[in-house]
């Protein structure tokens, strides 16, 4: 019996059945002893062990505690094996058949892994075959409370016994080690705060550069940065404080006095958004910011608060529902990723909330606080200009469809969206009152095709003394999608769309005031925007974006000669 069972538990660690499975404890975690690479090896002496219990981490960890708890539940969940026959790499003809068939079909322990394989040539170490003896030791016992003694020998109780002794000191480890993992899942339970702050890094380049005729004897490749440092730190384990650092030199693609700006009316030096790749490609010279300071938290089941000390837009609280969105790893231009209607600059504070009303609808709204000017955003919630926004989101399945609405009043920003024409930003007839509409549709119809985008309209009023006047500002975009394309995580996009343009005013002196040339009332054209990129994903935190932007009609003005950018961005997530 003795040799049996030296050798059936020297061959496998497949400690299921009533017994435990190290592998899935915290135990697989340290450092253990030199394992015994076959079966019938001799056994080292149990003053081995001492030394080597002493490198056992002395807590277990949550993630240990949840690793056991999940590992139990799954194995209660798989059909016992009863018979050696149901072991599937286990034959008649393997050495230890006899004594394996014994344990399994007489004792009942020592039964296999869940998918019924026994692994039976892979080592183990002395705890793990402590383990095993302590689960057969534990199924005779089980057999005698039956009253089914007889099934066991006197020479397999006095083997048993042996091997008992032998055993002792990794038979009490085992024990006391078990004993302080369930009094350590104990006091987890009762203490589960637990302060924790992760950090996250994103790290964007471009490599830039424009062709055509408007590029201008000025033009030469642009290579620009934006690097963000997040740190997450959670205080329930439900909610979220995110602190952002950013550093950039992202500007506006410069490729000559003209480019991107009618000829006539604004300033030459007044380059057109329409060239830009981020939202916040603002340069800060490299300098290091708070580009972010918000706080999220659970109300109920239901309800998600967001209260912003910084910069702030809807896209960070609710869900902009296009398939570019991210700008870490979306399309390369800024106007392809968001409508533009969601983002009227200058905003530096608010507060905003998630409803989920049922499984299919979600209503998220906010209100947004604006600073007094570009260059001093002195804070406060009501102290200078605002946003308020509303959105109501359907979803079924792959199919996602949002109601978008911004009201917004602005004395210095006009209704400037970091997209679209000069003349479609409303600035210099004073104060403007913006009211925003927008419908976004986003359908995965494959695994592999999605189809999504947006019509936006803007309808801003200025309220400066004698330049009031009302104006519509509209723009659109369609976005075909190629989700997994090549490999998994790889992304193709092709997007066609209008950035915003002014497509009417109420009166002369209103137009001539945003910088529109006399007579003129509107841009003088419709330019679009087209664009293609492939993102390639070189592992998990690295992808690479080559892609082609192709600006008809520069700042919706057909005397600008079109604009083809090419882009290389690379982007680094950890």
């Amino acid at each position: 019996m003795k040799k049996f069972l030296l050798s059936a538990l020297g061959a496998s660690v497949a400690l299921m059945g009533s017994g435990l499975l190290l592998e899935q404890t915290a135990l697989a975690d340290v450092k253990l002893p030199e394992r015994t690479t076959r079966p019938n090896a001799a056994l080292k002496s149990s003053a081995a062990v001492s030394q080597t219990a002493k490198s056992l981490s002395p807590e277990p960890s949550l993630e240990a505690v949840t690793a056991l708890q999940e590992a139990d539940a799954s194995i209660a969940e798989v059909d016992q094996v009863t018979s050696v026959s149901q072991l599937t790499d286990v034959k008649p003809t393997d050495w230890a058949f006899q004594a394996l068939q014994s344990l399994v079909e007489r004792y009942g322990c020592i039964v296999g892994y869940p998918d019924k394989t026994y692994r039976g040539n892979r080592a183990l170490t002395r705890y793990e075959f402590a383990a095993g003896l302590n689960a057969c030791m534990d199924r005779i016992n089980e057999l005698i409370a039956a009253g089914t003694a007889d099934l066991v020998k006197k020479e397999d109780l006095l083997a048993l016994q042996k091997l008992q002794e032998e055993f002792a000191a990794e038979l009490a480890t085992l024990r006391g080690r078990v004993g302080a993992l369930e009094a350590r899942t104990a006091t987890l339970e009762k203490q589960q705060f637990s302060t924790t702050t992760k950090v996250g890094t994103e790290l964007i380049t471009y490599l830039a550069d424009a062709f055509g005729d408007s590029a201008g004897p000025r033009n030469n490749a642009a290579i620009g940065y934006r690097l963000r440092l997040d740190l997450d730190t959670s205080f329930t384990g439900k909610d979220r404080l995110r602190t952002r650092l950013q550093a950039t030199n992202l500007r506006k693609f410069d490729v000559g006095d003209v480019f991107g700006v009618s000829p006539v009316g604004r300033a030459t030096s007044d380059l057109s958004d329409e060239t830009r790749f981020l939202a916040t490609s603002t340069s800060s010279n490299s300098n290091v910011t708070i580009n972010r300071l918000q706080y999220r938290f659970p109300v109920g089941e239901k309800l998600t608060v967001f209260v912003d000390a910084n910069t702030i837009d809807p896209s960070i609280v609710t869900d902009p529902i296009t398939p570019f969105n991210d700008q870490a790893t979306g399309s390369p231009s800024n106007f392809a990723q968001i409508d533009p209607v969601w983002f009227p600059i200058g905003n530096q504070a608010g507060v905003a909330v998630n409803y989920a009303i049922s499984p299919n609808f979600q209503f998220d709204f906010g209100y947004q606080g604006e600073g007094d000017s570009p260059n001093n955003p002195q804070l406060g919630l009501f102290k200078a200009g605002y946003s308020a926004f509303a959105h109501l989101i359907f979803y079924s399945g792959t199919f996602k469809l949002g109601f978008f609405y911004i009201n917004s009043y602005s004395p210095q920003f006009g209704v400037d969206t970091l997209a679209g024409s000069n003349a479609a930003k409303i600035l210099g007839a004073g104060p403007v009152i913006g009211n925003g509409y927008s419908v976004q549709l986003d359908y995965r119809i494959t695994s592999w095709f999605e189809i999504g985008g947006w019509v936006g309209l803007t309808q801003a009023r200025a309220l400066g003394s004698g330049t009031k006047g009302d104006a519509d500002i509209w723009n659109f975009s369609i976005d075909l999608a190629f989700p997994d394309l090549g490999k998994k995580g790889n992304l193709g996009g092709i997007v066609f769309g209008m950035q915003p343009r002014l497509t009417g005013t109420s009166n002369a002196a209103f137009a001539s005031a945003i910088g529109l040339p006399a007579g003129q009332r509107e841009d003088r054209s419709t330019g679009y925007h087209i664009e293609a990129f492939y993102r390639y994903q070189l592992t998990d935190n690295i992808s690479i974006t080559p892609g082609v932007i192709w600006l008809t009609a520069p700042n919706h003005d057909d005397r600008n000669p079109d604009a083809v950018i090419g882009v290389i961005r690379t982007t680094f997530v950890f």
